[in-house]
């Protein structure tokens, strides 16, 4: 028995970009791992193989994927605080950032928080 190929083989080559982003699509709006999968045209286990590829490389983390903003929330105050005493101010401590693409900042606590919003957008950007 003979068969026929009725159609061109599509093999896709991915780069680590691209394939970064749609790993950290899942679950961006609610969109689960086969709706990435449908989307892009390729199977579920694609995408855990990738998961898995991507963090042995240090390209991509589980928790990769949390945002946190800083907020302003206006205090209204009807009746003056009283004034504490000012306590020593602590020594700074060491913080790590982890940013896209498997890079990270060090830094102390005590860094100007203007000057590191535009070191972030500088490493960001490079």
């Amino acid at each position: 028995m003979r068969g026929e190929i009725l159609g061109a083989e599509r093999r896709r080559f991915w780069h680590d970009d691209d394939k970064l982003e749609i790993v950290m699509s899942v679950g961006v709006d609610g969109a689960s791992v086969t709706q990435v999968a449908q989307r892009h045209e390729i199977r579920r286990q694609q995408i855990y193989a990738w998961r898995h590829d991507l963090k042995k490389k240090g390209l991509w983390s589980p928790d990769g994927g949390a945002l946190f903003y800083p907020m302003d929330i206006p205090v209204q105050v009807a009746v003056p605080a009283p004034q504490l005493p000012v306590p020593d101010v602590p020594p700074p401590t060491a913080v790590e950032l982890r940013l896209r693409d498997g890079r990270c900042l060090h830094f102390d606590s005590t860094m100007n928080p203007v000057a590191l919003t535009r070191l972030i957008r500088a490493v960001d950007a490079a």
